[in-house]
Formats: structure tokens, C-alpha cells, sequence
């Protein structure tokens, strides 16, 4: 594997993604070779930190989640680690930043090269993106800027975002991360949809019924409560996660699988998006927020949640497109917190056929991404020594070892970031066409708010209030996985 030469700054880096996520995955890269003797990670955050303790805490992260660790390689790999305190609002700390990225940058040989990774909250991006800009933290080699969501929380801020980060980056050269893109199961969607022609026979409107996309949470909002209130279920999860996935399942053919190809395709089609009507998001779509039990909080009691909230932690809803194999055809969606299990999965529903033994059951393909990874298709056959039809499944399953085998999201999309592959990364083309949807649905709602209506309660373990069973559109449909 290349050994990448890179100065990589991580804004953040004394908190939980870093901690969690960034630095195991880093770790990880390390061993593989991607990046080795010429890098360099400069974390920045407002806590007092020296080089050492910043040293500890990353060999602390990656003792949390590796078995077994080479002493010695993490040690090494740990003194490549560096620690700025910095207020991102103050100018001065910028020239200190950019004068330590270039000391760097000599000492390690990293030949001008800087990754700059977004950890922080949200409200920051822009300032941020803006100083780089302004303090020129740019350099002579590649400059990459990785952006965690939310990308904004509405179009016009998403915009305004967007402004102010082209303003030092090219659009190649911005990653907005989504680390579901980054599951493999998730990656699995198109090669299984074109590399099979059992499935891509009938991947089209003509024998799929509809899409169901669950992702269903165990836990509730817990400590979150201040970021949640900003955001609920639909721009947390549906803006980014539900939407990307769905775009894997819809997309047209593309002409090949470079990163340029795919987005062309999912362009196409995203081009065609069908921004509900009220009178649709009425009959298609259903938000709502979990009650308390004996032994959890419901989200009104939850810290820092207002007493009055009308902030969704459960939607379900409806998506179309006019263009693609699924032209017309609805691909429904539901995700939401406290639900039964924590439980990702996609059905794809096939068209009921008839024939000589009757109206047999239909046949559907399902795709498990989180816990289990795990693709089953459910045929028809014969009952034994009776009449009549049993239903049994094909199924693709990981075994325990191949699991242990499969990387984390965020090393698979910061190895990404490294070789400069964007095919698992949004466009802002993309984002574009996802915030017009879901800026509909928010005024919608908002509308429904000011004339007193509440978001549908729901019994915490359950799957989403009732009226989530009857957003489809025609009597026969129903959630495959209830």
C-alpha cells in the first residue's frame, strides 16, 4: 500500500469522534501502510493539552478497541500525534496553527500536503472553513477539507456553508463524510444489484412493489437532548443516512464505477426527486416522539429537552423519483429512537404473481447492514406431505471470522480521503436536491405546529406510533419487519 505523505489537522481533536473513531482508524492505516514515516496529526481543541497527554489519550483510544496492540508501533505511531490549543474564532491561533503545519511538514518530508478534518459541532464549520481561507492554512500540495454532517440544517445555511468552504477548496477536494456509506453492507447494494442476474432482471418497476428502509435505534436521545432539539429524526437521519441509501437503491445503471460515473448517476436521478405535496406529506408521512416506562425517561424528561418539545424522534415517510429503474415506485422509509431493537435493514418488496397454485406470496430480497451483516431472499416452495405453499429463505450470510475481518466505516472513508476517491462522499449537487425534500416536509410541519397539532406519542420498544402502518399507498402493502 502507498505511504501517503500528509499533514492532517483534526478540528476536535480532544473530543468523542476523535477519540471513538478518528484515531483507532488512523491506527489501522498506519499498520497497512498508508500513511507511516511522512505524516503527521495535528489535533486542535480549546482544552490545555500538551504533545504527551494528546500521545496517551490516542494510545488510550486504540487500547479500547483492539485486542491486541504491537506495543511498539503504537508508540511510534502515537509520536506522530501533535496538540494545538485553539480557539477557532480567534485569528491569532491560525498563524500559530499554520507555522506548526509547516514545521511539520519539513520535519516529516509531507511535501506540502494537508487533510483538514471537521470534528467539531456544526455551528463551527463555516468560521472554521472561513480562516483557513483567511490565514492561508492551505499549502503547496493537495488540500483536502473532510466534513462531518450536519452539512447545515436547512437549504439557505447548507448554501451559505457550502460558500464559505469553496472558498479555499474545490469541490473535488470536499468530503462530506457519512460514515454509512462507509458500512459494508451498505457498499454491498451495487454490486449485488448489478453482478447478479437473478436480481438485476427485476431490479426495475415492473416487478418491484416498494422499498422499505428501516433504521431503528434501541437507545433514546440520552445526553443529547441539547443537539437533538436542533435537529430530530428527519435532518439527523433522513437528510443524510436514509437518503443516501435509498439513492444507492434507485440510482440508474452508471457507465462505470469510477467516483465520476457513479455521481453522474446518482445525479440523474436525484434530478428527478418528487418534492411531496402537503396533501401528500399528510397521507405519506408520520412523525413522532417516545413516551417514558418504568425505567426510561420519555424525550420531554430527557436533560436539556424542552418541556414542550415538538422536535420528532421517529419519522416515516415516502420517496419518488420520476427517473431511474424505480421510476414511480414508492420507497418507504422509517427510522427512530427507543424502537424494539437496534435493527438496519432494507426490504425489497417484489411484485404478488399469480399463478396455478394461487396468488403465492411475494417474493422479497432483504438486506440486514446493522447488527448482523446479511443479504436472505424469500422464495416459495412445496409444504412437505401437504398441500399448500411454505416460504424459506436463500440466505448470504458472514460468518463470525469474515465479520471481525470487515474495517470500521470511518477507516474505510478516511482511506478514502488519503488515495482521493469521492465515490463514497455526497456532492453538493447531491445535498442540494436532498435538503429542497426535506425543507418541504419541516414547513409543512412547522404549519402544523402553529395550528396545534403534536407530533404521534409512541410506547418506548415498540416500532413508531400506530400511524406509521399507514403511510402506503395502497391497502395490501405493510412493513415486511414488524
Amino acid at each position: 500500500m502507498k505511504n501517503i505523505p500528509v499533514i492532517m489537522i483534526i478540528f476536535g481533536g480532544s473530543g468523542d469522534l476523535a477519540h471513538r473513531k478518528l484515531y483507532p482508524a488512523l491506527f489501522n492505516l498506519y499498520e497497512q501502510g498508508l500513511i507511516h514515516d511522512n505524516f503527521a496529526v495535528i489535533a486542535t481543541a480549546r482544552r490545555p493539552w500538551s504533545h504527551e497527554y494528546l500521545r496517551g489519550q490516542v494510545s488510550d483510544a486504540v487500547h479500547e478497541t483492539h485486542s491486541e496492540v504491537n506495543e511498539n508501533n503504537l508508540a511510534e505511531f502515537a509520536s506522530h500525534f501533535y496538540y494545538q490549543s485553539h480557539d477557532v474564532t480567534n485569528v491569532e491561533h491560525y498563524e500559530t496553527l499554520k507555522n506548526l503545519a509547516q514545521e511539520l511538514d519539513d520535519r516529516y518530508s509531507s511535501q506540502g500536503n494537508r487533510i483538514f478534518y471537521m470534528a467539531m459541532a456544526p455551528r463551527f464549520f463555516g468560521t472554521i472553513a472561513e480562516h483557513i481561507n483567511d490565514q492561508h492554512l492551505t499549502s503547496t500540495g493537495f488540500n483536502r477539507i473532510v466534513v462531518e454532517k450536519p452539512f447545515g440544517r436547512d437549504l439557505t445555511s447548507a448554501e451559505e456553508l457550502n460558500k464559505q468552504i469553496t472558498a479555499s477548496f474545490a469541490e473535488d477536494d470536499i468530503f462530506r463524510i457519512d460514515h454509512y456509506l462507509g458500512k459494508e453492507m451498505v457498499q454491498n447494494i451495487l454490486p449485488l444489484r448489478l453482478t447478479n442476474p437473478l436480481i438485476k432482471n427485476v431490479w426495475n418497476n415492473e416487478n418491484i412493489k416498494n422499498i422499505q428502509v428501516t433504521l431503528a435505534e434501541r437507545l433514546g436521545v440520552e445526553a443529547r437532548g441539547g443537539y437533538y432539539e436542533t435537529s430530530g429524526a428527519l435532518r439527523d437521519m433522513v437528510q443524510n443516512h436514509i437518503f443516501q441509501i435509498i439513492t444507492l437503491l434507485a440510482m440508474p445503471e452508471p457507465k462505470d464505477l469510477t467516483s465520476k460515473s457513479i455521481h453522474e448517476a446518482k445525479q440523474e436521478l436525484l434530478s428527478s426527486l418528487v418534492i411531496p405535496s402537503e396533501k401528500e406529506i399528510a397521507a405519506h408521512f408520520v412523525r413522532g416522539q417516545y413516551l417514558g416506562s418504568d425505567v426510561t425517561f420519555g424525550y420531554r424528561q430527557e436533560p436539556n429537552v424542552a418541556a414542550d418539545s415538538q422536535t420528532e424522534t421517529f419519522v416515516a415517510g415516502e420517496v419518488k423519483f420520476k427517473k431511474g429503474p424505480l421510476a414511480g415506485t414508492p420507497i418507504y422509509f422509517r427510522t427512530g429512537k427507543e424502537m424494539r431493537e437496534k435493527k438496519n435493514r432494507i426490504d425489497i418488496v417484489l411484485k404478488h404473481k399469480s399463478n396455478q397454485y394461487g396468488r403465492a406470496h411475494s417474493n422479497n430480497i432483504t438486506i440486514i447492514i446493522d447488527p448482523q451483516m446479511q443479504i436472505f431472499i424469500t422464495i416459495n416452495g412445496k409444504k412437505i406431505n401437504e398441500s399448500g405453499i411454505r416460504r424459506e429463505d436463500l440466505s448470504y450470510l458472514f460468518s463470525q471470522e469474515e465479520q471481525n475481518q470487515v474495517p470500521d466505516g470511518y477507516e474505510r472513508l478516511l482511506h478514502d480521503v488519503f488515495i482521493n476517491d469521492s465515490t463514497n462522499f455526497t456532492h453538493w449537487s447531491e445535498l442540494k436536491n436532498y435538503w429542497h425534500f426535506i425543507d418541504q416536509i419541516e414547513e409543512v410541519w412547522q404549519k402544523e405546529n402553529e395550528q396545534g397539532h403534536e407530533p404521534e406519542q409512541y410506547l418506548p420498544y415498540r416500532m413508531g406510533p400506530k400511524a406509521a402502518n399507514k403511510i402506503f399507498e395502497t391497502p395490501t402493502e405493510r412493513w415486511i419487519y414488524d
